[in-house]
């Protein structure tokens, strides 16, 4: 774990699927390794006390697992978790002032649900399987709002409209979404130099997880943050892309096309870092606080 989290780190001195399930595991291995001892302890007795949860085609062991879970049941057990699959993403449009209540219906998005499932983890009167799985939502859709193409919109369904070609890989084969969840991101956490995990330091945990009182609130500050980095970096940078925004909605014969070069990746590598390190360090913050409600009297 250790290992896996100093490649990460290269992105602090630096002017960082839903991701995949590397860069998932990675935030979580980062919340994990900010967990006070006290928050670690309930959520090994959360898992303990849940095992139904953990199948053999869907581990639920860890917080490492539990950050990749929602995306797994979702494609192993879609007749139980289809109503899950718009709780990971918000296609805000970059071509217009963001607005949080977007794409939102029902309270059926990203940003909606992570305040939710953060009450249900602190709420101990609820069953321990409940519990768990709003954990495993939590870390997972926590992780997912910090991939910008799971915010930001150019009328191309966070770029899985857009044909992508990324190095040897031609774009009948990519979209740019998946190059961002895969490839790219990969890429970027697994580049060296190697720098520890002390690295983060408590000043810069705190920079991360600082922003307005209440969960609701900071949730719209990291979605904006995210949407900007589609906006300015995700569709831009983009080599052979429309310029036009949005771009002309048009029928999937005529998807638009891009070309991920190795100036996009230089530029995209510092954001995908400091996103997935922002992802940890907020998890653990929502995590915190959840398991250090009071447990009910009587």
């Amino acid at each position: 774990m250790i290992r896996i989290l100093a490649l990460l780190l290269l992105l602090l001195p630096a002017p960082a699927l839903a991701w995949g399930d590397y860069a998932h595991r990675l935030t979580a291995s980062i919340a994990w390794s900010q967990l006070s001892p006290a928050a670690r302890a309930q959520v090994k007795a959360l898992i303990r006390a849940a095992p139904g949860l953990d199948t053999p085609e869907c581990r639920l062991a860890s917080i490492e697992d539990a950050s990749v879970w929602p995306d797994c049941v979702r494609g192993r057990y879609r007749d139980r978790f289809a109503f899950s699959a718009p709780w990971h993403y918000q296609n805000i449009s970059v071509c217009e002032p963001f607005d949080i209540t977007a794409k939102c219906w029902n309270g059926d998005c990203v940003t909606a649900q992570i305040p939710r499932q953060q009450a249900i983890l602190a709420d101990r009167s609820r069953p321990a399987a409940e519990r768990l799985q709003a954990l495993a939502f939590l870390v997972h859709m926590v992780g997912d709002m910090h991939q910008p193409l799971h915010m930001g919109d150019k009328a191309d369904r966070g770029g899985n409209d857009v044909r992508a070609a990324f190095g040897f890989k031609a774009p009948d084969r990519m979209n740019l979404h998946w190059i961002w969840d895969g490839d790219l991101a990969e890429r970027a956490l697994t580049e060296p130099p190697a720098i520890a995990p002390r690295r983060i330091t408590p000043a810069m945990r705190a920079a991360f997880a600082a922003g307005p009182a209440g969960t609701k609130a900071k949730v719209a500050l990291w979605a904006r943050e995210a949407w900007d980095i589609a906006r300015t970096t995700v569709y831009p940078e983009l080599k052979d892309y429309p310029d036009s925004c949005p771009i002309p909605e048009s029928g999937r014969r005529a998807l638009p096309r891009g070309t991920v070069t190795p100036a996009y990746v230089a530029a995209a590598t510092p954001a995908v870092r400091t996103q997935v390190a922002k992802a940890g360090t907020r998890i653990a913050s929502l995590v915190e606080q959840a398991l250090a409600a009071p447990a009910p009297k009587g």
